[in-house]
């Protein structure tokens, strides 16, 4: 997998053993990242910024790191752990929203994120590039269907809210202050009809001006810690 820009090099670069090569283009002049390439002596090639273009999607600020492919956990190994707060998300469809996610539930604490195999974005380079560094500290489940692991969760003692405008209640008159599973949707459709059939609460966030919802990152920005502030 190939991650790019010098933030997330250096989050990378904390745990050299899963960079395999580095790309630097010609006349790079960082000298910390430069430092750590070789203090950890990995391989580095050195390219021209056309080069460089042509193998990144985005702005690569003069580094492309080639790293292992993300290790997904499974949710046997999340439950040993004694969770009280993950986040499921129903098919969300964009990197950058992904990306940003899971920089919020690292930052917030969430236990572990939990994404369907199929119809949803997976862990790679713009999903790394946008969490900044932080995928390496989330714990991502990868399952193969979200309705069936929902009632193994409620199982094991979890509370399900899901988010949705129509029929629901304030978010913020929700008791969160057990063991909660809060799901995200899909930036388009939502949460599914399925998915929504297994919640046992649905929460929306109030729209007071002309715009009727909030982008899938921001929404889970504002779920998550009121999840958060509920248990203080």
């Amino acid at each position: 997998m190939l991650v790019y820009g010098r933030n997330v090099a250096l989050e990378m670069l904390k745990n050299p053993k899963k960079v395999q090569k580095v790309i630097l283009q010609q006349g790079f002049d960082d000298k910390k990242i430069i430092s750590f390439v070789q203090d950890a002596k990995i391989p580095v090639l050195m390219k021209s910024k056309k080069e460089m273009d042509r193998l990144a999607e985005g702005l690569h600020q003069g580094i492309i790191l080639y790293v292992r492919d993300y290790q997904y956990y499974t949710l046997e190994d999340v439950l040993k752990k004694n969770p009280t707060f993950i986040v499921m998300l129903d098919h969300i469809e964009d990197p950058h929203n992904f990306g940003a996610i899971i920089r919020t539930c690292e930052a917030a604490g969430v236990d572990a994120i939990i994404i369907p195999k199929d119809r949803q974005v997976q862990v790679n380079g713009t999903v790394m590039k946008t969490s900044v560094g932080t995928l390496e500290q989330m714990k991502i489940v990868q399952v193969s269907n979200l309705a069936s692991t929902i009632d193994f969760l409620k199982e094991n003692g979890f509370w399900v809210v899901g988010t949705a405008l129509e029929n629901s209640v304030d978010y913020r008159d929700v008791d969160y202050s057990g063991k909660i599973v809060l799901i995200i949707g899909n930036e388009g459709s939502g949460i599914s009809k399925l998915v929504r059939k297994k919640c046992d609460f649905i929460a929306k966030i109030p729209m007071y001006g002309t715009t009727n919802s909030l982008n899938a990152s921001v929404a889970s920005g504002i779920m998550i810690y009121e999840v958060i502030r509920n248990r203080k």
